[in-house]
């Protein structure tokens, strides 16, 4: 590996940085939401199905009567 002086390298981290396209505050604002939401109808999915499959484990098993 190439070693390059301290200088050089803040120099090519700049130039990266300059090529990245940064999110607006909207499109932040609007992907946090969307994540949120998912996160949320994920849980709900998963409670559901926990419950379906104990209940049906339990009906099975004759446990709980």
């Amino acid at each position: 590996m190439a070693k390059s002086n301290p200088f050089s390298f803040v120099q090519q981290v700049r130039d990266e940085v300059s090529k990245v396209t940064w999110p607006t505050r909207n499109e932040t604002g609007v992907t946090t939401l969307m994540v949120v939401a998912m996160a949320f109808l994920a849980a709900i999915f998963f409670l559901l199905a926990d419950m379906l499959m104990g209940w049906g484990v339990s009906l099975i098993l004759g446990i709980g009567r």
